[in-house]
């Protein structure tokens, strides 16, 4: 197994973080004296990581690509934020268990070598979600900048945003947790969000928003678009739970917890559009009494989302690289995300491309985890060897490192969900290259849009294929 320094007390407990290299856990499994983390902590975390302002532009899409209502995108919003959330529960439970991270546990059901190919896929979407991160922040910074300073160069708020989300993924989880977010973040964010609801219910008739009606065809494709944010958490979501206490307080918390946030945000993203007639959600901060101040709270808040990327990137690439240390690829994995956000900013990417980002992440990690819940909770009952987590040639090397019959339902489910989002048509279209409609050949199915098929598809097909796997572990 990969070496570990591990600490005598924990860092930043009982005393302010230092700027010194801190200890890394590696992908070993957190010893029991580290679990420490409960319910309450974990909710804060995963609220914290829930408001974030990519969750307003998200919302937004709701309106600007799929012309819903306000009655028509809350109820895609509830529904998407319960399936999506619960799933994310699950996920968390599996990291809580076995006190290893996301990619280490995914070597169960898929095969040691198996789970480089959903490590390659989360080390891209990790890097994604951290350039759009980096992009939101610089974007927000630099209206307050021009506002306030009459200053406005974004790619150097680029690299600010990139190197204080490299020195939280530095610091690591439990400080995040502890040291920012229990005592400062989450508060000021819960503060702002609040007062911000506030504003717009009071400010706005919101009832006769509602009364408005919508005869947009694409619900479900909505609520898998809601379903993808939380859904995008489940390749990383084990790397935080596995300093649970307990299984129990994981899946509440983090369900919990992101749920609220998930909701709340997206709800405001479309309230944006709806009340205040605008496509573009950043500019529409600046409008609202005290808007600059609420702009920057979240703007500040939005690092951790930052750091969760950067951390759990690193984190995933020491499965390739187990003896690598943590502190170096975080800060390799900054660099590459600022590299990659200033070649954005400076290319005037528009934001909506961020809409097929997020179907492509649910396409690959809805599937993924049916499997997952197949396994580890029908077949396995919680009980994986987690020693033989790390053996190669043992009972998860299956065949040559690959378990076939899980890759293959992962697969099937992945084709379906393309299939029904018309996924292919919606990524080549911008490029000129013109597609007949995918889901025109399965009509009936695609109503209920890509999450809940691709899914149930992926769970069956491996719930059957997986009874000839490796006994379960005692």
């Amino acid at each position: 197994m990969a070496s570990t320094d591990m600490p005598t007390s924990l860092p930043g407990e009982k005393r302010a973080f230092r700027l010194q290299p801190p200890p890394s856990w590696g992908i070993e499994p957190v010893p029991q004296r580290l679990r420490i983390l409960g319910f309450l902590d974990q909710t804060a975390l995963w609220s914290s990581l829930g408001f974030s302002l990519l969750l307003i532009v998200a919302g937004s899409l709701l309106v600007v690509l799929y012309n819903f209502s306000l009655a028509q995108a809350l109820i895609a919003i509830l529904i998407g934020g319960v399936i999506g959330n619960l799933l994310l529960g699950l996920a968390a439970v599996v990291g809580a268990d076995l006190g290893v991270p996301s990619m280490v546990a995914l070597r169960a059901p898929l095969g040691i070598r198996g789970s480089y190919l959903a490590t390659a896929l989360n080390v891209l979407q990790n890097i994604g979600w951290a350039t759009f991160e980096i992009v939101i922040m610089a974007l927000a910074a630099d209206q307050i900048s021009q506002k306030l300073l009459g200053f406005s160069n974004a790619v150097l708020w680029v690299v600010v945003f990139a190197v204080i989300c490299t020195f939280f993924a530095v610091g690591g989880p439990l400080v995040l947790v502890r040291q920012w977010i229990e005592k400062f973040a989450i508060w000021l964010v819960l503060a702002t969000t609040v007062y911000l609801t506030w504003y717009l219910l009071s400010h706005y008739d919101i009832g006769a928003l509602l009364a408005i009606e919508s005869s947009s065809g694409q619900f479900w494709l909505g609520v898998d678009l809601v379903v993808a944010l939380p859904i995008s958490w489940f390749p990383l979501v084990s790397d935080y739970s596995r300093f649970s206490r307990e299984a129990r307080s994981a899946f509440w918390g983090t369900a919990i917890g992101y749920f609220l946030a998930n909701v709340w945000f997206f709800a405001l993203g479309v309230l944006f559009v709806l009340a205040l007639g605008t496509n573009d959600v950043l500019a529409a901060f600046p409008t609202l009494a005290a808007g600059w101040l609420v702009l920057l709270i979240l703007l500040v808040d939005e690092t951790d989302e930052g750091f969760a990327n950067i951390y759990s990137t690193a984190v995933s690439l020491q499965n390739y690289f187990p003896q690598a240390r943590q502190m170096q690829l975080s800060l390799l994995v900054g660099i590459v995300s600022a590299l990659f956000a200033g070649l954005i900013i400076t290319s005037s990417v528009p934001l909506l491309e961020y809409e097929s980002f997020l179907l492509l992440i649910g396409s690959f990690f809805v599937p993924l985890l049916g499997v997952v819940a197949a396994d580890y909770f029908l077949h396995q009952r919680r009980r994986y060897d987690r020693d033989a987590l790390y053996q190669s040639g043992g009972r998860y090397w299956f065949s040559g490192g690959f378990n076939w019959p899980a890759i293959g339902a992962w697969a099937l489910g992945t084709v379906l969900y393309w299939l029904l989002t018309d996924l292919p048509q919606r990524t080549l279209a911008p490029l000129g290259l013109g597609l007949p409609s995918a889901a025109a050949a399965l009509p009936t199915l695609s109503q209920f849009g890509g999450t809940i098929p691709s899914f149930l598809l992926a769970l069956a097909l491996y719930a059957l294929m997986g009874r000839a796997r490796t006994p379960v572990a005692q």
